[in-house]
């Protein structure tokens, strides 16, 4: 059973819990008990640092079994890439969970997408509208940023890896608040505003999307991402599209044609077919 942590650190204050805050009791009111036996831990902050970083350092749950970290506020939420990435607190979701995989599945990198299509689901089933998925981390919604997704990696001295998939999800904000956490005006939505003023509890949120991500784990353990494949290409936001991929000081123009079995981002450029496993993609709004 989850439990919540014994004497924090004086920089990570467990949250106090009105009702509009976020409860570790009452999230775990709503996970079904056939998850709840597996959810090794499951912690609330009212600040934390990165829920991410948490959880990195904390021990590895056994196999089978899952932890949880969310906050009120983080203050220093990472994106891909070493970004930053901020939320005003109490606006969102910051949830980070861990997992263990006994034996390091190989096509790992595509854990992403499948995390993108179990967090699409989770919305789907609460709010009746289903986002699209930009490769290889994003929510979108109306062409609008709704959440990113940061999954990240420790080996464990046992063997396999201790896996932690961090989501950042815009809840409820006011439309300044939105312009500056977008990458420009206009360029982030919430789900206040894609649920049309009918966002759902952030602690029914939570609590669906840590069922959502146990079945994930379990799932793409069994089978890769191939479990995955086909419901990520029916939300695939780039397909069909004209993109700028850039790694680093590379970049190449083309037309996103979806993914292949193992997550990878193929783009039909002028110089052929390419396979893009990292990197950044752009494209031109509303094309």
């Amino acid at each position: 059973m989850g439990r919540k942590t014994a004497s924090p650190k004086p920089a990570d204050r467990p949250t106090m819990h009105p009702p509009n805050l976020l409860d570790p009791d009452r999230i775990r009111s709503r996970i079904g008990a056939d998850v709840l036996q597996h959810i090794a831990r499951l912690d609330v902050f009212t600040e934390l640092n990165s829920t991410n970083s948490r959880l990195l350092g904390a021990p590895a749950p056994a196999p089978g079994n899952l932890t949880a970290a969310l906050a009120e506020f983080q203050r220093a939420g990472r994106g891909r890439r070493g970004r930053t990435w901020g939320m005003p607190p109490s606006s969102g979701i910051a949830l980070s969970v861990g997992w263990s995989f006994a034996r390091t599945p190989d096509d790992l990198p595509a854990l992403s997408l499948a995390a993108g299509v179990a967090t699409r689901q989770v919305i789907e089933a609460l709010t009746g509208c289903a986002p699209s998925l930009k490769w290889p981390n994003d929510l979108v919604w109306n062409h609008r940023k709704l959440g990113g997704i940061l999954v990240e990696t420790a080996p464990r001295d046992t063997g396999g890896c201790h896996i932690v998939v961090g989501i950042g999800l815009n809840v409820s904000m006011d439309r300044e608040t939105l312009e500056k956490v977008g990458e420009h005006p206009d360029s982030a939505i919430d789900l206040q505003r894609m649920a049309n003023a009918r966002p759902p509890s952030r602690n029914k949120l939570a609590a669906g999307l840590i069922e959502g991500y146990f079945e994930m784990f379990g799932t793409f353990e069994k089978s890769g991402f191939k479990a995955f494949y086909t419901p990520f290409r029916e939300a695939d936001y780039l397909r069909r599209r004209s993109v700028t991929v850039t790694d680093g000081p590379d970049r190449l123009s083309g037309t996103a044609e979806g993914v292949d079995s193992r997550g990878a981002l193929i783009v039909m450029s002028p110089g052929g077919t390419r396979r893009i496993v990292c990197g950044d993609v752009t494209l031109r709004p509303f094309q």
